[in-house]
C-alpha cells in the first residue's frame, strides 16, 4: 500500500487531522462501524463525554486489532458527538490517541441531536492494509 497526505494549508495539523488522504494499491479495507462507549455485555456507559471517548476508543481497537490491522492505518474517523462543546472540552484524549499512533486521517465532527441510549459519541472508521 502506498499513502499520500495532501495538506495544502498547516493550521489542520493542530487539529490532527488531515485535508486528504491518497491510498494506492491497497492489499484490503476495513469498514467499521461506529464504535461506542458499549460494554462486553452490551451495557450503554451512563459516563461523562471524556470517559464515554477513552471507551469508545478503547472499543474501536479492539475491532481494529481483531481484524488484524493497525491503528496506523486509519484513513478515515468520523466523530459524531451530542456535545460539540464537550467533545472539544475533552479533545487532547482523542489528539494524544492520534499522536500515539501516528495516525494521519480525514476528520468530520458531527453534532447529532441523539445517539443510542445514553451515549455520547460515535467513532465511524476507514482503515487500509
Amino acid at each position: 500500500m502506498e499513502r499520500r497526505i495532501i495538506n495544502p494549508w498547516e493550521w489542520q495539523n493542530e487539529r490532527s487531522y488531515v485535508q486528504a488522504v491518497e491510498v494506492v494499491k491497497p492489499e484490503a479495507t476495513l469498514y467499521i462501524s461506529g464504535q461506542t462507549a458499549i460494554d462486553a455485555a452490551g451495557i450503554s456507559s451512563t459516563g461523562d463525554m471524556r470517559s464515554q471517548i477513552t471507551d469508545s476508543i478503547s472499543n474501536l481497537e479492539k475491532v481494529i486489532d481483531e481484524a488484524g490491522y493497525a491503528c496506523k492505518n486509519i484513513v478515515r474517523l468520523n466523530i459524531y458527538t451530542t456535545s460539540s462543546d464537550e467533545f472539544f472540552a475533552s479533545f487532547d484524549i482523542f489528539q494524544d490517541w492520534v499522536k500515539k499512533h501516528g495516525i494521519k486521517q480525514t476528520s468530520t465532527v458531527l453534532e447529532v441531536k441523539s445517539l443510542f441510549e445514553t451515549l455520547k459519541v460515535e467513532l465511524e472508521v476507514t482503515v487500509v492494509r
